[in-house]
């Protein structure tokens, strides 16, 4: 949801920044990250009872779909960081280690 001025609504904002702290995306990622701010852009909606294309007010059915588009946006955010999580398991991390 894009508010007055240009501005995104308050989860869009925040999954933007947290896929940008990622840096460069690769393989499945940009695709991901696009799938992300979509449904973060649609929970805005829902929350603010704002059509996404003009911006006037709708009626209630979009709430109901809160839970799912939450649901589904944890999952992806979880699938973008599942491959990152593989690259911090480096072979010479436990050098600290006396073993």
């Amino acid at each position: 949801m894009i508010l007055e001025g240009g501005a995104m609504g308050p989860v869009e904002e925040a999954v933007r920044s947290d896929v940008e702290q990622l840096g460069d995306l690769a393989g499945v990622e940009p695709s991901l990250s696009e799938v992300a701010f979509a449904l973060a852009r649609s929970i805005d909606t829902a929350t603010s009872g704002e059509c996404q294309t003009c911006g006037e007010a709708v009626a209630g059915p979009e709430d109901r779909t809160l839970p799912q588009l939450t649901r589904e946006l944890r999952l992806t955010l979880a699938q973008l960081l599942e491959g990152r999580a593989a690259d911090d398991d480096d072979d010479l991390g436990d050098l600290g280690s006396p073993d």
